[in-house]
């Protein structure tokens, strides 16, 4: 008799593992340290709403608020996401996201963030879960420091499919062996490619996809 098939378990991070959309805390912290403004955090506010109802260019805004970056190390970043995670983000993460991912490790199942995030801010998210595998946004570097450009692809739709379809496929895990968590529509590429989607704290088109389709609706 064959063992089973060794599961994965992927989990969305914003609005799913942690209850609130980080890139608004990020720029709130930059308010708060002298390096944003009331127009920056309007700008992302706009940005978020536009993901929610997945109405964004995702590769457009992204390049274009990567430019600012140009230049910078990526000790600076990695240091300051460290301590704005902690101070911003920690409080955030939810008990339910915690019980869920305890309930894979249990399982024996791989764990992994795919989220659209950087890796600057969803590292410290994994570490504080002991998620060993992260997939998010890369941001290109040279000499130690950021270029202003994006590692294709971008974690973002099929995107998301692609990164996380080499990682299984290094582990030897197939598509249909995986769970993926998540609260939006922009990932439903994902959603439909593994054997078990389930949507949290879902948006409106996603929830009516969700409730047509039979899939497991949670909120955390």
């Amino acid at each position: 008799m064959s063992a089973p098939s060794r599961r994965a378990a992927l989990f969305d991070m914003d609005r799913t593992l942690v209850r609130v959309e980080t890139a608004s805390l990020y720029v709130r912290y930059q308010r708060d340290i002298g390096e944003a403004r009331l127009a920056d955090a309007l700008r992302v506010a706009w940005w978020v709403l536009l993901y929610t109802f997945n109405l964004i260019d995702a590769p457009k805004v992204a390049a274009k608020a990567l430019e600012q970056l140009a230049g910078i190390p990526e000790t600076v970043m990695s240091s300051r996401c460290d301590d704005w995670f902690q101070i911003y983000v920690a409080r955030h993460v939810t008990d339910a996201g915690r019980t869920a991912v305890h309930h894979h490790r249990q399982r024996g199942d791989l764990l992994a963030i795919a989220t659209g995030a950087s890796l600057y801010a969803s590292r410290p998210l994994a570490g504080m879960l002991g998620i060993a595998h992260v997939l998010a946004s890369e941001l290109e570097i040279a000499d130690g420091c950021f270029t202003g450009r994006l590692v294709d692809p971008l974690c973002f739709g099929e995107g998301k499919v692609q990164r996380v379809r080499r990682l299984l496929d290094a582990e030897g895990i197939a598509l249909r062996d995986a769970t993926f968590y998540s609260d939006s529509v922009t990932d439903l590429p994902l959603l439909e490619a593994v054997g078990e989607p389930v949507v949290v704290n879902p948006d409106p088109r996603l929830l009516r996809i969700a409730r047509r389709r039979g899939w497991r609706i949670e909120q955390w």
